[in-house]
């Protein structure tokens, strides 16, 4: 068994290619670095093969099968090992897939984002996939290689990173430039915005590397059921208080509401959805009138600034009859019934004076 796995293996050490394990990975780096001349190199056709040497591309190879003699390919000239009479290459291959991987899922926390509408701080989560595509496989390999990221999973791991940074950043300053409500944005309703701008983010962070995000897919932002439902209850406070009119008036309006509905604990379940309906319009229709009185006395000074300030009141006109005419006019009231005798006496005595 052992005699024959090593004649397998040396068999193998005569051809190379991407393994069958690694069919769907991005990367794959061959695991010798010792490459014999003459050996047959299969590089798939969605696919290119790179030769490393010391951190350098010293050559790549496209699709189909190739024989590695630096005979027919020149840049593996500068890879022979002359120790060995020009019989080894000394290289590292990467095989490096250049068609689009879709479905690549990411997710994790993007911390406490605050709520425009109402200020809290709310911790906030992302899930989804994007699909990536390798536009420049020679860069690539080299910022992998110095990043010490060589392999397919690490690879992977740090470019979801990537992501995630971005989409924590992008939605924390779309929340705060556009003011869309955290409800709204848990909904989905901004979600084609979101992922483009995150998609646009990107660009400056992984075009060094050769790399593009095509799209992303099933993109999904998320918060806590408890944390949704104080939202909720808060975004309903905000805008009741704006129709009462003010916070002031709302609380009011609440105030209402709450005897009311302490009022229908007494009176069984059949009065208690009556109770509160009319408590709720109890509290509404408080809130409305004491908005209404505050806009009319608003109204009211408005209208004393305008207008000029009153004349005082013009003093009556002299009377100019004579206390002959006066007397005759006070005995045809008292003959008349409106003065009583007592009184006509009085009004008489004054105007005898005045003869």
């Amino acid at each position: 068994m052992g005699f024959f796995g090593s004649i397998k293996d040396e068999a193998q050490r005569h051809f190379i290619a991407r393994a069958d394990e690694a069919k769907g990975e991005i990367i794959y780096k061959y695991p010798e670095k010792n490459i014999r001349m003459g050996t047959q190199l299969t590089v798939d056709a969605d696919e290119v093969a790179l030769f490393v040497k010391d951190g350098k591309v010293e050559g790549k190879l496209g699709p189909g099968r190739h024989t590695l003699d630096s005979s027919n390919i020149a840049f593996l000239s500068r890879l022979l090992e002359k120790f060995t009479a020009g019989n080894l290459f000394i290289t590292e291959v990467f095989f490096v897939s250049t068609r689009e991987f879709p479905g690549v899922k990411f997710g994790g926390p993007i911390g406490d984002v605050r709520d425009p509408e109402t200020g809290l701080g709310i911790g906030t989560m992302v899930y989804g996939d994007f699909s990536i595509r390798v536009t420049n496989p020679e860069q690539l390999v080299v910022g992998l290689v110095g990043l010490g990221r060589a392999n397919d999973a690490e690879f992977v791991g740090w470019f979801k990173n990537q992501v995630l940074k971005v989409t924590r950043d992008r939605i924390a300053e779309l929340l705060v430039k556009k003011r869309w409500p955290l409800l709204d944005v848990t909904s989905g309703a901004y979600t084609e915005e979101i992922e483009a701008e995150i998609i646009s983010g990107l660009k400056p962070h992984v075009d060094g590397y050769g790399l593009t995000v095509v799209r992303m897919g099933n993109f999904h932002i998320s918060i806590k059921e408890e944390d949704e439902a104080t939202l909720k209850k808060l975004s309903k406070d905000v805008a009741y208080s704006r129709l009462a009119g003010g916070f002031q008036q709302y609380a009011q309006g609440q105030a209402m509401l709450g005897a009311a509905e302490g009022m229908a604990k007494g009176g069984g379940e059949g009065a208690g959805g009556a109770m509160q309906g009319m408590g709720m319009g109890m509290g509404f229709g408080m809130a409305q009138m004491f908005s209404n009185q505050q806009m009319q006395q608003q109204q009211m000074q408005q209208q004393q600034m305008q207008q000029p300030p009153a004349a005082a009141p013009a003093a009556p006109p002299a009377d100019t009859r004579s206390p002959a005419q006066r007397l005759k006019e006070l005995k045809e009231l008292k003959d008349a019934g409106v003065l009583e005798e007592d009184e006509y006496q009085a009004k008489r005595a004054e105007l005898m004076k005045l003869l």
